[in-house]
């Protein structure tokens, strides 16, 4: 059963990944990069500023917890310890894959610590600010559209993605499920 869903999951890598185009290349290198996103963090961090007042250093507080929760738990436990390789470093695949700019990433894959970053920023915000900024699950697109960046780069499988993206909606979930338990002025004020 495990075997079935690893072949498939690499011919779903292949068929997304074989859809890249000359020109895509350029842009899919610079929408996995923060950077460029930094227009909508801007916005994102300016109307939790704007609804928020002072309560926004204890919702900001919550984005930057549940980005060390995320990027620690993918990178540094579940990396290392599953240990599954990249398509890019993967002998059978690593020689297929389309990558772009010799760009390879790191060794292990699983999880996607992109997709688990930014799904927990956007889990976060939808559950902590929905009531107060209506627009945020735009969040939503952006973790979809940066995480993808990784499949269509050839260094993450779409099972990466997609348990990143779980891994960090559960971590974001459990932190707002644990902040209710603390003092009320450091639970994110809805």
């Amino acid at each position: 059963m495990l075997e079935a869903i690893i072949d498939f999951d690499k011919k779903l890598l292949l068929f997304l990944n074989g859809l890249h185009t000359p020109w895509n290349d350029g842009i899919m290198m610079a929408l996995t990069e923060g950077i460029y996103w930094l227009p909508l963090f801007l916005l994102v961090i300016g109307a939790i500023i704007y609804r928020y007042k002072l309560d926004a250093l204890v919702v900001i507080s919550y984005i930057i917890i549940v980005i060390i929760l995320t990027d620690q738990v993918s990178s540094s436990i579940l990396k290392p310890w599953i240990g599954r390789l990249r398509p890019s470093h993967d002998p059978e695949l690593k020689d297929i894959v389309h990558i772009v700019n010799g760009y390879r990433g790191g060794l292990y894959s699983f999880v996607s610590s992109h997709a688990a970053n930014s799904f927990g920023v956007a889990t976060l915000l939808f559950l902590a600010v929905k009531n107060r900024i209506s627009w945020i699950w735009v969040m939503f697109i952006w973790a979809s559209i940066f995480a993808y960046t990784r499949i269509y780069l050839g260094v993450h499988y779409p099972l990466d993605i997609i348990c990143g993206a779980l891994l960090g909606a559960l971590i974001a979930y459990l932190l707002i499920w644990l902040s209710k338990f603390l003092p009320k002025r450091l639970q994110i004020p809805v």
